[in-house]
Protein backbone atom coordinates (compact mmCIF):
# COMPACT_ATOMS: atom_id res chain seq x y z
CA UNK A 1 0.00 0.00 0.00
CA UNK A 2 2.88 2.28 0.86
CA UNK A 3 4.34 1.56 -2.88
CA UNK A 4 0.80 2.35 -4.40
CA UNK A 5 1.14 5.70 -2.50
CA UNK A 6 4.28 6.63 -3.49
CA UNK A 7 3.55 6.06 -7.67
CA UNK A 8 -0.08 7.56 -6.98
CA UNK A 9 1.70 10.73 -5.72
CA UNK A 10 3.96 11.16 -8.50
CA UNK A 11 0.76 10.79 -10.79
CA UNK A 12 -1.25 13.26 -9.20
CA UNK A 13 1.91 15.27 -9.13
CA UNK A 14 2.83 15.55 -12.44
CA UNK A 15 -0.06 15.70 -13.94
CA UNK A 16 0.11 12.19 -15.47
CA UNK A 17 -3.15 11.44 -17.56
CA UNK A 18 -5.27 8.77 -15.06
CA UNK A 19 -7.91 7.52 -14.04
CA UNK A 20 -7.98 8.41 -10.16
CA UNK A 21 -11.15 9.70 -8.48
CA UNK A 22 -11.67 12.32 -5.50
CA UNK A 23 -14.54 12.26 -3.03
CA UNK A 24 -14.03 15.78 -0.82
CA UNK A 25 -16.29 15.40 2.53
CA UNK A 26 -15.42 18.60 4.34
CA UNK A 27 -14.27 20.90 1.87
CA UNK A 28 -17.02 23.29 3.07
CA UNK A 29 -15.28 23.37 6.25
CA UNK A 30 -11.91 24.34 4.51
CA UNK A 31 -13.87 26.81 2.62
CA UNK A 32 -15.71 28.57 5.67
CA UNK A 33 -12.84 28.88 6.96
CA UNK A 34 -10.95 30.85 4.24
CA UNK A 35 -13.86 33.05 4.12
CA UNK A 36 -13.75 33.84 7.59
CA UNK A 37 -10.34 36.02 6.60
CA UNK A 38 -8.47 35.08 9.52
CA UNK A 39 -5.86 32.22 7.78
CA UNK A 40 -6.01 28.75 9.14
CA UNK A 41 -3.83 25.89 10.62
CA UNK A 42 -4.42 22.81 8.35
CA UNK A 43 -2.97 19.34 10.71
CA UNK A 44 -2.57 15.85 9.28
CA UNK A 45 -0.25 12.65 10.16
CA UNK A 46 1.50 10.31 7.95
CA UNK A 47 -1.59 8.71 7.29
CA UNK A 48 -2.83 8.09 3.97
CA UNK A 49 -1.46 10.25 0.92
CA UNK A 50 -1.24 14.03 2.23
CA UNK A 51 0.58 14.98 -1.10
CA UNK A 52 -2.72 13.99 -3.07
CA UNK A 53 -4.55 16.09 -0.81
CA UNK A 54 -1.99 18.96 -0.99
CA UNK A 55 -1.70 19.29 -4.75
CA UNK A 56 -5.71 19.31 -4.41
CA UNK A 57 -6.23 21.80 -2.27
CA UNK A 58 -5.52 24.31 -5.40
CA UNK A 59 -9.04 23.96 -5.72
CA UNK A 60 -9.89 26.04 -2.46
CA UNK A 61 -8.00 29.34 -4.35
CA UNK A 62 -5.87 30.44 -1.63
CA UNK A 63 -1.94 30.03 -0.97
CA UNK A 64 -0.86 27.47 0.82
CA UNK A 65 1.76 27.18 3.37
CA UNK A 66 3.45 23.79 4.13
CA UNK A 67 5.76 23.00 6.83
CA UNK A 68 8.88 21.05 7.14
CA UNK A 69 11.93 20.38 8.44
CA UNK A 70 15.06 21.66 6.31
CA UNK A 71 17.02 18.89 4.33
CA UNK A 72 14.38 16.33 5.22
CA UNK A 73 15.17 13.45 2.35
CA UNK A 74 16.21 16.52 0.17
CA UNK A 75 17.37 14.21 -2.69
CA UNK A 76 14.08 12.67 -3.21
CA UNK A 77 12.42 16.01 -2.96
CA UNK A 78 15.15 17.39 -5.73
CA UNK A 79 14.67 14.22 -8.19
CA UNK A 80 10.95 13.95 -7.63
CA UNK A 81 10.81 18.34 -8.04
CA UNK A 82 12.60 16.64 -11.81
CA UNK A 83 9.85 14.33 -12.36
CA UNK A 84 6.46 16.40 -11.05
CA UNK A 85 7.40 20.26 -11.48
CA UNK A 86 7.74 23.02 -8.78
CA UNK A 87 5.08 22.03 -6.19
CA UNK A 88 2.35 25.07 -6.32
CA UNK A 89 2.74 25.38 -2.90
CA UNK A 90 5.20 27.90 -0.27
CA UNK A 91 7.41 25.67 1.80
CA UNK A 92 8.66 26.99 5.21
CA UNK A 93 11.28 25.54 6.35
CA UNK A 94 11.96 25.26 10.49
CA UNK A 95 15.02 26.88 11.44
CA UNK A 96 16.77 27.02 14.86
CA UNK A 97 16.43 31.01 14.44
CA UNK A 98 12.75 30.48 14.63
CA UNK A 99 12.16 32.70 11.27
CA UNK A 100 9.81 30.31 10.66
CA UNK A 101 7.60 31.33 13.42
CA UNK A 102 7.55 35.62 11.74
CA UNK A 103 7.24 33.21 8.12
CA UNK A 104 4.37 31.39 9.62
CA UNK A 105 2.45 34.93 11.65
CA UNK A 106 2.99 36.61 8.14
CA UNK A 107 0.89 34.00 6.08
CA UNK A 108 -1.90 33.75 8.51
CA UNK A 109 -1.96 37.47 8.07
CA UNK A 110 -2.75 37.16 4.45
CA UNK A 111 -5.56 34.63 5.18
CA UNK A 112 -3.29 32.00 3.44
CA UNK A 113 -3.48 28.27 4.97
CA UNK A 114 -0.27 26.86 6.94
CA UNK A 115 -0.39 22.89 6.77
CA UNK A 116 1.93 20.43 8.78
CA UNK A 117 2.10 17.45 10.50
CA UNK A 118 1.54 16.76 14.13
CA UNK A 119 2.64 13.45 14.79
CA UNK A 120 6.32 12.95 14.29
CA UNK A 121 8.81 15.05 16.31
CA UNK A 122 12.58 14.67 16.67
CA UNK A 123 14.56 14.44 19.69
CA UNK A 124 15.38 17.26 21.79
CA UNK A 125 12.02 18.60 20.99
CA UNK A 126 9.15 19.73 22.79
CA UNK A 127 5.89 17.38 22.91
CA UNK A 128 3.01 16.57 24.55
CA UNK A 129 1.97 13.18 25.74
CA UNK A 130 -1.63 11.60 25.29
CA UNK A 131 -3.09 8.35 25.58
CA UNK A 132 -3.27 7.19 21.87
CA UNK A 133 -4.98 3.49 21.10
CA UNK A 134 -4.04 2.34 24.85
CA UNK A 135 -0.70 3.39 25.63
CA UNK A 136 1.27 6.79 25.96
CA UNK A 137 2.40 8.11 22.76
CA UNK A 138 4.70 11.45 22.43
CA UNK A 139 3.43 14.11 20.24
CA UNK A 140 4.94 17.49 18.85
CA UNK A 141 3.92 20.09 20.89
CA UNK A 142 4.81 22.28 18.32
CA UNK A 143 1.84 22.65 15.89
CA UNK A 144 -0.76 22.66 18.75
CA UNK A 145 1.23 25.48 20.41
CA UNK A 146 0.80 27.26 17.02
CA UNK A 147 -2.36 26.32 17.20
CA UNK A 148 -3.07 27.70 20.36
CA UNK A 149 -1.06 31.06 20.81
CA UNK A 150 -2.33 32.47 17.41
CA UNK A 151 -5.97 31.58 18.20
CA UNK A 152 -6.58 30.56 14.20
CA UNK A 153 -8.76 28.28 12.94
CA UNK A 154 -7.76 24.76 12.67
CA UNK A 155 -9.03 21.51 10.40
CA UNK A 156 -7.60 18.29 10.42
CA UNK A 157 -7.23 17.18 7.14
CA UNK A 158 -6.50 13.34 5.80
CA UNK A 159 -6.49 11.52 2.38
CA UNK A 160 -7.02 7.53 2.12
CA UNK A 161 -6.49 5.25 -0.74
CA UNK A 162 -10.43 3.32 -1.57
CA UNK A 163 -9.68 1.45 -4.46
CA UNK A 164 -7.01 1.30 -7.60
CA UNK A 165 -8.06 5.06 -8.62
CA UNK A 166 -9.78 6.52 -5.75
CA UNK A 167 -9.27 8.66 -3.26
CA UNK A 168 -11.65 9.79 0.05
CA UNK A 169 -10.57 13.23 1.68
CA UNK A 170 -11.66 14.21 4.96
CA UNK A 171 -11.52 17.96 6.51
CA UNK A 172 -12.86 18.62 10.10
CA UNK A 173 -14.93 21.92 11.11
CA UNK A 174 -12.45 24.88 12.15
CA UNK A 175 -12.16 25.11 15.17
CA UNK A 176 -10.29 27.88 17.54
CA UNK A 177 -8.47 27.34 20.65
CA UNK A 178 -8.66 30.20 23.28
CA UNK A 179 -8.02 30.41 26.94
CA UNK A 180 -5.01 29.66 28.20
CA UNK A 181 -2.26 28.75 26.23
CA UNK A 182 -1.64 25.67 28.34
CA UNK A 183 -5.63 24.45 27.92
CA UNK A 184 -5.85 25.61 24.29
CA UNK A 185 -2.58 23.20 23.55
CA UNK A 186 -4.08 20.27 25.31
CA UNK A 187 -7.14 20.74 23.92
CA UNK A 188 -5.74 20.76 20.36
CA UNK A 189 -3.86 17.69 21.51
CA UNK A 190 -7.14 15.61 22.60
CA UNK A 191 -9.12 17.03 19.37
CA UNK A 192 -6.01 15.57 17.07
CA UNK A 193 -5.73 12.08 18.87
CA UNK A 194 -9.54 11.27 18.54
CA UNK A 195 -9.54 12.02 15.26
CA UNK A 196 -6.42 10.17 13.73
CA UNK A 197 -7.19 7.16 15.89
CA UNK A 198 -10.96 6.95 14.58
CA UNK A 199 -8.41 7.08 11.17
CA UNK A 200 -6.33 4.45 11.69
CA UNK A 201 -8.95 2.13 12.78
CA UNK A 202 -10.73 3.14 9.96
CA UNK A 203 -7.10 2.61 7.02
CA UNK A 204 -4.69 0.43 9.51
CA UNK A 205 -3.02 0.16 6.32
CA UNK A 206 -2.31 3.50 5.78
CA UNK A 207 -0.62 4.68 8.57
CA UNK A 208 2.92 4.34 7.91
CA UNK A 209 4.69 5.45 10.70
CA UNK A 210 7.79 3.47 10.44
CA UNK A 211 9.31 4.30 13.58
CA UNK A 212 9.25 3.28 17.63
CA UNK A 213 5.50 5.30 18.51
CA UNK A 214 4.65 4.46 21.82
CA UNK A 215 6.84 5.30 25.08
Amino acid sequence: MFGQTLIDKVVVMAGIPNKFTFQFEGEHHLRQLIAAGKGGILLSAHLGNWEVAGHLFKRLETRINIVMFDGEHERIKQYLSTVTGERNVNVIVIKDDLSHIYAINDALSNNELVCMHADRFLEGNKTETALFLGSNARFPAGPFLLAATFRVPVSLVFAFKESATHYHLFATPPREYHGRRKQGVQEAVQDFVHVMEEKVRQYPEQWFNYYDFWE
